[in-house]
């Protein structure tokens, strides 16, 4: 990856990051004009220049005041440094509280700016609550649009549509102001043909809008497909991925979302909804100073928006801010939980009060139950949480191997064709299936309610033989022909939903998986939970029903059930525990049924990882080959830093830069024949003592503007990394220092440290890479490829999988 591009005075930016990954073709983009920018022109990190040759007569430059434009700032496909992020920002924010007593003026702007992180949390909310708003209602329309249009405005769904209808309750589907297409088409909805045409027309809408979605990422948004959660811990992790944060994914996303969800695939809108709202936080990052120029107070903010972001999709602002510090956040101080807290209020208020179910709630299965649990019930909790940890892992290890396969055979080139197959098999399956037709959203609505006098669903025809109820508490009943009917649909609903999510997930449209894997188990839940309910009904003289269940009690809830069923499927994908039980009782607003969900989550979690140690988002971290150092991991190994550092026996020896004897051309010479990150700098090659550390970039950025702006430097210019440059001949060239870019505290293990410190060393301080000494000489250097390769090896994987794709 030898790069030979440069010309003087000009350079091609290195195609890999040694730190990182190595990715042909790669090349740096200084004009900053993608949808992320580099933090900024006016970054800190400056260079100066000394322009004076020991005749005396030559000036002195200084570019201390005049910051250069790149200077600290980083490339694309490259992680930051968190150890010189965050001293900077302590640099920043030093320098404003001793300001801020000199005068009223720059006291204001102490305290504006310690305001304007609460200011960024209060837009970040009032934006992703709004969206979400949106995308809720306009994909609650769209799904109904596949089925008929409303005659009284073709813009309200069916239910809306309904409002003003003078139609029973029994009948309430079925008012005279919405149609069905056959209605519409034939004038009458009865009859075979009726039934094709409805048929044929479902799958046409789902077919329209799962092809426009494609096309809308493949053609202007690519980053725009998946859940995005994946990529959204690797860069909270430190790295970079220009663009997939930016405002046209951002539009993209939203609009392709709500037209996935409408097509009927098998996904939700929850994941995506994360990764919207991290959009949401990093484009308003960038009305302020603080959060645009520092790269890792930006990732603060994205977890919290992350948070905000799991507020409106599920309606638990509580919730989002665990689901943000359990399972996406690398790093999560005090401050960021205080701020995601915030975050999170501001979006569920905002969509709270856009109310788009017309439900008054912030999600459209939020329920409530009244009957406790007996203690009893916790063994078909546990089996349902067995059942959750199986299907978890199961669903892991297909669909890894199907996306594996997508990545490497002729199938990854077909995205549209592909997303059309699944569309198609989806549609097809799903219409016979009342259960399958209906949106999944809906679905677990239906599977979560708990049955009253009113409901006239399948699953509450139980035979009322009863002559007096107490308010809405109805005794177990037996199960009419409308129960039965409806389990074996919802038998057939749940074989199709754990086979077809499977190729769902990975494809290139946007797709949650909180929704199928919920609905997964919550159909498996409400079997199970029916069953039981006939087993007490029939049998209430057993011995395991006699103490507690008495013939006409209300004992068993079998939507109950549904819900641990669901948070059981969840959490066996995700491994999701605490910010699981969390979501799912904010959910159900009931605190008494804690306890079966913390264990159901645990005994899913617990099965899941005695079959495979990782949830989906870090099997796919994985798969996509993202830099990420998985800090709950533990490394027990017992290597030390010479066995990993480079180089290694039989290497080159390490490339350098020495203090005060290289020129511009020998310096240039180093860049374009290596494609490092990073150079240390020593006092001389012989002795090899170490001085400080150099990025590439920087170096690069200063060389180019000091051939433009400084008189006298040229190929033959010393380049000085110290205070002081030794003394140089009457005749010779203007001296170029650059000691302001030098890093004098790069950090440094000796070659003894086990590597079990380093690795925690790399995990819990985001470094790029770490300086092997023996005696304080440079041996060697350590980066988080090396390290990240290193942990491959010892878990008998392929190092080469460490490579972003």
């Amino acid at each position: 990856m030898d790069q030979k591009g440069y010309r003087r005075g000009s350079f091609q930016s290195a195609t890999s990051d040694e730190d990182m990954l190595e990715i042909a073709g790669a090349s740096a983009d200084f004009d900053m004009a993608d949808d992320d920018p580099p933090l900024d022109r006016e970054m800190g990190g400056f260079s100066s220049y000394n322009g004076g040759g020991m005749n005396g007569t030559s000036t002195m430059m200084d570019f201390l005041e005049e910051p250069l434009p790149g200077v600290g700032t980083y490339e694309d496909f490259n992680t930051i440094d968190w150890v010189r992020e965050k001293s900077r920002d302590r640099d920043r924010h030093r320098e404003i509280t001793n300001r801020s007593k000199e005068s009223t003026w720059a006291l204001l702007h102490s305290v504006s700016d310690a305001f304007s992180g609460w200011l960024l949390m209060l837009l970040i909310g009032l934006m992703a609550g709004s969206l979400a708003g949106l995308i809720d209602i306009s994909a609650h329309w769209m799904t109904d649009l596949k089925e008929g249009v409303c005659l009284a405005g073709f813009w309200f769904n069916q239910e809306h549509c309904c409002w003003k209808s003078n139609t029973t309750f029994t009948d309430r589907d079925k008012c005279p102001e919405w149609k069905s297409w056959s209605q519409l088409i034939l004038g009458h909805g009865e009859g075979a043909f009726a039934y094709i045409l409805n048929y044929l027309m479902y799958v046409i809408w789902a077919l329209m809008f799962s092809l426009l979605a494609v096309l809308l990422v493949k053609g202007f948004a690519p980053y725009a497909c998946g859940s995005g959660i994946p990529e959204i811990k690797t860069i909270l992790s430190g790295f970079i991925i220009r663009g997939y944060l930016g405002k046209w994914t951002l539009v993209i996303k939203t609009i392709t979302l709500v037209l996935a969800v409408s097509s009927g695939l098998s996904l939700g809108k929850e994941g995506p909804l994360v990764h919207v709202a991290c959009c949401c936080g990093n484009i308003l990052c960038h009305l302020f100073t603080k959060y645009r120029k520092n790269e890792a107070k930006r990732r603060e903010v994205l977890s919290a928006a992350a948070a905000a972001g799991v507020s409106v999709a599920f309606g638990a602002p509580i919730g989002g801010v665990l689901f943000s510090l359990e399972e996406v956040s690398y790093y999560f101080p005090l401050k960021t939980l205080w701020r995601s807290f915030f975050a999170a209020l501001v979006a569920a208020f905002t969509l709270r009060s856009i109310n788009p179910f017309g439900n008054s709630r912030l999600v459209l299965f939020y329920v409530e139950f009244h009957m406790p649990w007996h203690l009893l019930e916790l063994v078909p909790f546990i089996l349902l949480g067995i059942f959750g940890g199986l299907w978890g892992a199961f669903f892991i290890r297909s669909n890894i191997a199907w996306c594996r396969r997508r990545k490497t055979t002729q199938l990854g080139k077909y995205p549209v064709l592909e997303v059309l197959v699944v569309t198609a098999i989806t549609a097809i399956l799903a219409f016979p299936n009342e259960y399958t037709r209906m949106s999944t959203s809906e679905l677990i609505s239906e599977l979560f309610n708990d049955c009253g006098i009113l409901d006239s669903s399948k699953l509450c025809e139980y035979v009322n033989d009863f002559n007096s109820t107490k308010g809405d508490d109805l005794p177990d009943r037996a199960a009419g022909p409308g129960v039965y009917t409806a389990m074996w649909q919802l038998a057939l609903a749940l074989i199709m939903k754990v086979f077809i999510t499977i190729f769902t997930f990975g494809m290139k449209v946007p797709s949650g998986l909180f929704i199928p894997s919920m609905a997964v188990g919550a159909i498996a839940g409400r079997l199970l939970g029916v069953a039981v309910e006939q087993l007490a009904f029939y049998h209430h003289d057993w011995a395991i029903f006699s103490g507690w269940c008495s013939q006409g009690a209300d004992c068993i809830t079998p939507g109950l059930y549904a819900m641990v069923g669901a948070a059981a499927c969840l959490g066996g994908v995700t491994r999701m525990t605490v910010s699981l039980v969390v979501i799912m009782f904010e959910l159900t607003g009931g605190l008494e049924y804690i306890v079966p969900l913390m264990a159901a989550a645990m005994t899913s979690k617990w099965v899941a990882d005695a079959i495979g140690r990782e949830g989906i988002y870090d099997a796919h971290i994985r798969l996509n080959g993202y830099p990420f150092l998985e800090a709950k991991e533990e490394f027990s190994h017992k290597t030390r830093a010479m066995d990993v550092m480079r180089p290694r026996k039989n290497d080159p020896p390490l490339t350098v830069i020495t203090q005060d004897t290289m020129t511009v051309e020998d310096v240039e010479t180093i860049v374009t024949s290596t494609t490092y990150s990073g150079y240390p700098v020593v006092v001389s090659r012989a002795s090899q003592r170490l001085v400080g550390f150099v990025l590439r970039r920087d170096l690069i950025i200063s060389i180019e503007n000091a051939r433009k702006k400084q008189d006298g430097i040229v190929s033959t210019s010393v380049i000085c990394f110290t205070d002081y440059c030794p003394p140089l001949p009457p005749s010779s060239p203007s001296v170029l220092k650059l000691r302001s870019i030098l890093d004098l505290s790069p950090f440094t293990v000796t070659d003894e440290t086990p590597m079990e410190i380093v690795v925690d060393i790399f995990r819990k301080l985001g470094l790029r890479q770490c300086l092997v000494t023996h005696n304080g000489k440079l041996l060697g250097i350590i980066t988080k490829k090396d390290v990240l390769k290193h942990i491959a090896q010892m878990a008998n994987q392929d190092p080469d999988s460490i490579l972003f794709n």
